[in-house]
């Protein structure tokens, strides 16, 4: 079979050398990569970058993230230039995947190779420079791809049927994955013509997958995935997961296909054919697939996707530019580990330094005891970050961060900040490290240390108190004479953990603890059971779902009606809520998922949690009656209160503008329709006379809810 397309692996992390030992011009980290001191220094960082992939390869956590990882990695090719007589034959400038790729039973049709990798304009182009002088001639055009951090597979087809799935292990034999594989969205398992081929790829979780694994994982009990590139793999290689986790493909590569006269296809026209069968490929992601004639198109090209990233949908941590013309390639020719047609052009993980104030602990609703950094505030990708994640306690000493260090913190898939490590040169002579917690820091209980995560023997009865305190306030379920006396007494006695079993208590065993008789147990008993008829936004704001308060919690419970239709809601339908962006809508699943429990105890109980007015948010059907703060095209108006409201607290004011329809807001802006004006208003009420919106009286306001309350009247 005659390889067509890239065959290479942008992925099983990326971990390539950066450059190609065969090639005539090595370029490593923009060529300004410093070689190591001595030979055992040298040594050193090999075994190092070797155990790396080898974690990275064969497990669920990094030993070492990609920035560490890729400033290790130029350093040793920069060393072996300097230094050849130094060089090591396990060298991973030497072998696909840096070495760390497991091999398998499945023989490839043809090796699976890497790529190297450029870093920067410079690099790219005096990579297209050495290809043009290569070759004898200018590239015939190029094709520039997402590089998507998954994992390489290469998947056979006989006759239109998916009959093997192997994945690149050491690129010349693989794992057979072919039952697990079969899941992949974009992966049919049967093409739309009986055709004979093999297919190459990545399988990959897109956010949209990652948030649904890690709702399905916490929910068996079992700790979240740490990063979508471990978990795709461990998914794709898991034989007896009590759940079906998402997976996704995109084809790179085919070989075996021509058209139809026996000579290969340029790589555009076979990822548009394969597209044709039925397959999911590359150019027909969100990322597309340009076809660039020269190298400034190339370049421009990379800029464009650069700037797209962040809204693809799934991780890209490069481009990939590949020659288009296979006659070109085939004059390119491969070195032993990586073709000289395609480069990876890498990302830079955006790294600033900033001082480590001090580590704090945090205790997690569940009893998750974490380190935090807190930091000096620091810009990262447009965002102030003044803290960020240190993962673990074993995550903390391999870091070697302590406070007062000058460290390195970049925000991890362009999200959540977290330290890479040290300046250990500029560390203070004073400093010491971090003393890990005997204890608890919240209840002082024992901890159980069994696992990486390390957690309080008494879970969630460890933040019983604060939760309870929550979910009994006024602007929550409000269970009036439920204060933190009674609390304290109630969990120490054993009584409550949770929320819901508040609904198991009974006027004798209140009656029993210290200064509440059976008249007051009686009334508070009495409070609990009438909370039971709280709407869902109630309930939900109760919980205390992270990344939601009040408004949050009323937006949600409108738009889904019901806890049921909300607990079934995917990470998509989430951002169908206004405010939900993608960010928002992975925590608030991962939230409800660690909350069903609770949830399940509460329906048990007799909790309706279903929320009246539950279909606001549609615009109603030709005909219907609008509610006074809905546009005529049924759209809600933007409304602001400002000041006080006869008869309703600030929150029942925000409560009473969703109920007639409309959409409360905090800030006055062009696009606000309505500020409601009570006594004691501020600068919101000049605000709006200086935009000219239109203002409403607090007692008008009040009218139209009662009005509205009481049709009848």
């Amino acid at each position: 079979m005659a390889p067509l397309g890239c065959d290479y692996s942008a992925t099983e992390r990326g971990w390539v050398a950066m450059a190609s030992v065969d090639s005539v011009d090595p370029v490593v980290d923009a060529a300004r990569a410093v070689p190591l001191a001595s030979a055992q220094a040298y040594q050193e960082a090999v075994d190092q970058l070797r155990a790396a992939a080898a974690a990275y390869y064969s497990g669920p956590d990094l030993d070492m993230d990609d920035a560490t990882y890729d400033g290790v990695m130029a350093r040793v090719a920069a060393t072996e230039a300097a230094h050849p007589e130094w060089k090591d034959a396990r060298s991973p400038t030497e072998t696909v995947g840096a070495g760390g790729g497991v091999g398998g039973d499945i023989v490839h049709s043809e090796p699976m190779l890497s790529l190297d990798n450029v870093f920067g304009e410079e690099a790219l182009r005096k990579w297209a420079a050495r290809l043009d002088k290569v070759i004898g001639h200018p590239a015939g055009g190029y094709t520039v791809e997402p590089k998507i951090d998954g994992l390489a597979i290469a998947a056979r087809y006989a006759g239109g049927e998916l009959t093997l799935v192997a994945t690149r292990g050491d690129g010349r034999a693989g794992e057979d994955v072919t039952g697990q594989a079969r899941r992949a969205a974009g992966l049919p398992a049967r093409l739309r013509e009986p055709v004979t081929l093999e297919v190459r790829g990545e399988v990959f979780m897109t956010d949209a997958d990652f948030a649904t694994a890690n709702a399905l994982r916490t929910g068996h009990g079992e700790p979240a995935f740490a990063h979508p590139r471990s978990a795709a793999a461990g998914t794709l290689r898991a034989q007896d997961r009590a759940y079906d986790a998402p997976l996704s493909f995109l084809a790179y590569a085919v070989h075996g296909l021509d058209g139809g006269d026996g000579e290969p296809m340029p790589h555009s026209a076979a990822m548009a054919l394969i597209e044709e069968l039925g397959v999911a490929t590359t150019a027909g992601s969100p990322a597309g697939m340009p076809v660039c004639a020269t190298i400034d198109e190339v370049v421009t090209a990379v800029q464009a996707l650069t700037a797209a990233r962040g809204t693809l949908g799934f991780g890209v941590d490069g481009a990939v530019i590949k020659a288009d013309q296979p006659a070109d390639r085939a004059a390119a020719g491969s070195s032993s580990r990586a073709p000289r047609w395609g480069i990876a052009y890498k990302y830079p993980a955006d790294t600033r330094t900033t001082t480590l104030l001090r580590i704090e602990v945090q205790v997690g609703r569940t009893g998750v005891i974490t380190p935090v950094a807190v930091l000096d505030p620091v810009q990262i990708s447009g965002v102030i970050v003044t803290s960020a994640t240190l993962h673990n306690f074993d995550d903390l000493v391999r870091r070697n961060v302590r406070a007062g260090d000058t460290v390195f913190v970049r925000r991890a898939g362009d999200v959540i900040p977290e330290v890479t490590g040290a300046q250990l040169d500029l560390r203070p002579a004073d400093s010491v490290p971090f003393e890990p917690p005997t204890h608890c820091p919240r209840c002082g209980g024992d901890i159980d240390r069994a696992q990486k995560r390390w957690r309080c023997t008494r879970g969630r009865a460890c933040g019983a108190h604060e939760s309870l305190a929550y979910y009994a306030a006024r602007t929550s379920v409000d269970i009036e004479g439920l204060g933190d006396k009674i609390i304290d007494a109630v969990v120490k006695a054993g009584l409550v953990t949770d929320p819901a079993d508040l609904y198991d208590l009974d006027v004798p065993a209140l009656a029993a603890l210290e200064r509440l008789g059976e008249v007051s147990a009686t009334k508070l008993v009495a409070n609990i059971q009438a909370s039971k008829a709280q709407p869902l936004s109630r309930v939900l704001t109760g919980l205390g779902v992270r990344m939601t308060g009040r408004s949050m919690s009323r937006r949600l419970a409108r738009h889904f009606g019901t806890m049921d239709a909300l607990l079934a809601a995917t990470v998509e339908d989430l951002q169908r809520v206004e405010g939900v962006g993608p960010e928002r809508a992975v925590t608030i699943a991962a939230e409800l998922v660690e909350l069903t429990p609770v949830i399940r105890k509460l329906a048990d109980r007799g909790l309706a949690m279903t929320e009246p007015d539950a279909t606001v948010h549609d615009v109603p059907p030709e005909g219907a009656a609008l509610l006074p703060l809905q546009r005529p095209d049924g759209t809600p108006m933007t409304v602001v209160v400002t000041g006080s409201v006869p008869g309703l607290t600030r929150d029942e004011g925000n409560e009473a503008v969703e109920r007639l329809g409309g959409r409360s807001s905090g800030s006055v802006s062009k696009k606000t329709d309505l500020v409601v004006v009570g006594d004691g208003a501020g600068s919101k009420a000049d605000k709006a006379a200086q935009l000219g919106i239109r203002v409403m009286p607090a007692a008008d306001f009040a009218a139209l809810i009662h009005e509205i309350q009481n049709p009848a009247l």
